[in-house]
């Protein structure tokens, strides 16, 4: 993930590319372009938004909105632990983005500190839905059986590679909590 400047625009960007290595793997290529796709018609105040996705040079990227602050984990780490009215009102925040997602199909599937990015304002947002799971989707790029996602974090059913749920989100953001 790199900050970038949108010279069209006129305003600075996140641009995540995806790593060469797994630029010849048609199932990492597909995963990338579907977290674009997944998550471009989300626009809610507590999820990052995407710009825009595509090509350059046999590089595949996605441009998403500059957070420019740190991440729950790097602040729980320079901090220590939040004050309880803290913690809540981020978990309410991320809580909020996530119903969100769950409202228009999506399960998040690797919620973690390190996924809520916190603006300059301390406003939480959630970002990389890299691995996340339409709920209509039966036979998509991951399926049923395949555990994805952070194992400190995982809800029971992802560990043992079943169907997730919005359930599995609530769950993860209940540890992170």
């Amino acid at each position: 993930v790199y900050k970038a400047h949108d010279k069209l625009l006129e305003r600075n960007v996140a641009l995540t590319v995806l790593h060469p290595h797994y630029g010849d793997d048609t199932e990492y290529v597909e995963r990338f372009r579907r977290e674009a796709r997944a998550v471009a018609p989300l626009s809610h105040p507590n999820i990052v938004t995407v710009i825009d996705r595509g090509e350059a040079g046999g590089h595949q990227f996605i441009v998403f909105e500059l957070i420019d602050g740190e991440n729950l984990k790097e602040l729980v780490n320079r901090t220590g632990p939040l004050p309880v009215r803290r913690a809540v009102e981020l978990a309410v925040a991320v809580a909020d983005g996530l119903a969100f997602a769950h409202e228009h199909g999506l399960v998040h599937r690797d919620v973690k500190p390190q996924n809520v990015l916190l603006n300059g304002d301390g406003e939480a947002k959630v970002t990389d839905f890299g691995i996340a799971r339409s709920l209509d989707v039966e036979h998509g790029v991951t399926q049923t059986g395949t555990v994805l996602g952070t194992s400190n974090y995982l809800s029971p059913e992802q560990a043992s590679g079943k169907q997730v749920t919005p359930a599995t989100d609530v769950y993860s953001l209940g540890v992170v909590l």
